[in-house]
């Protein structure tokens, strides 16, 4: 059997290379305007979903279809109307709840991540103090808010308790494994260089556990709301858990659903805020490079 030249296979070879790089060495301008192009289709597809969800709800199909009344299920234009009218209260609760969440995440995260430090320090005693916090953590927010709030009372001190422990297991659980999924290449790089064993820690497994640190903030900033909002529930004077539950208490379920909005606009908020500095942080990261 007779084959083509080598030649003329090469030249094939080198001319799709050569194609395949001009393809690759795109204008620029084309390829800021083909990226533009996926960002609004990311964008646009979720928006258009949200706003055919609320002209449904408030078009009343869903009401229709699961046998609700109005009453039970506020209709868009209701709950903006309630927001539009007790906004001022709704802001000052929303300011209130947040800063408790916040506080709490931070304290949280900061015990658990230190728990984390310890566990992957000492692993032989790290591990049991992991199970401690996991178990701690297991404890239901509706059990657990009674108590912090017998220990702290009517302040800030109980709901900020309760976020606390909401959030350290997430931190303690993700950071201790992003400090001991190490690749053993660079572990063993670091041994070769006599590194010390803070050294190691500095750059090597705390750098490495910052992905999951940041996952771990991410799972939080949601868990810190509804820690807050459900302590608030029990025992409080403020707070959107507050309003929330007197608003059902004396059937004003727009106001309710008011404070459900604002809560959720806030931990999507919260939620970017977060992932920006991740993206600060984690420039170097293969995740964040395009």
């Amino acid at each position: 059997m007779v084959g083509k030249p080598a030649e003329k296979n090469v030249n094939w070879e080198l001319e799709s290379v050569s194609s395949t790089q001009s393809i690759r060495l795109m204008n620029p301008r084309v390829q800021k305007r083909k990226n533009k192009i996926g960002n609004i289709r990311k964008t646009a597809l979720p928006l258009a979903a949200g706003i055919l969800f609320i002209l449904l709800w408030e078009w009343q199909v869903f009401h229709h279809v699961l046998q609700l009344q109005t009453y039970q299920l506020p209709l868009p234009s209701a709950i903006w109307e309630a927001i539009s009218v007790n906004w001022q209260t709704l802001l000052t609760y929303t300011r209130y709840t947040f800063i408790e969440a916040a506080a709490g995440m931070v304290i949280g995260s900061s015990v658990g991540f230190i728990f984390a430090l310890l566990a992957a320090s000492w692993p032989k005693w790290g591990k049991g103090g992991l199970s401690v916090v996991v178990a701690v953590n297991a404890v239901p927010i509706v059990a657990l808010a009674p108590i912090m709030n017998l220990l702290f009372s009517d302040g800030m001190g109980s709901r900020i308790a309760i976020v606390t422990i909401t959030t350290m297991s997430a931190m303690a659980i993700n950071a201790y494994k992003g400090m001991t999924m190490v690749d053993p290449l660079a572990l063993d790089l670091m041994h070769s260089y006599a590194a010390k064993k803070m050294q190691v820690f500095k750059y090597l497994r705390i750098a490495n556990s910052l992905p999951f640190v940041f996952t771990a903030l991410k799972i939080n900033t949601t868990a810190s709301m509804i820690g807050a909002i459900v302590g608030e529930f029990f025992f409080s004077s403020q707070g959107l858990g507050y309003l929330l539950s007197n608003s059902i208490k004396v059937a004003k379920m727009p106001l309710g659903w008011a404070c459900i909005v604002m809560a959720a606009i806030v931990g999507v908020i919260f939620y970017l805020l977060v992932e920006r500095v991740e993206k600060i942080f984690l420039k170097w990261h293969p995740s964040e490079r395009k």
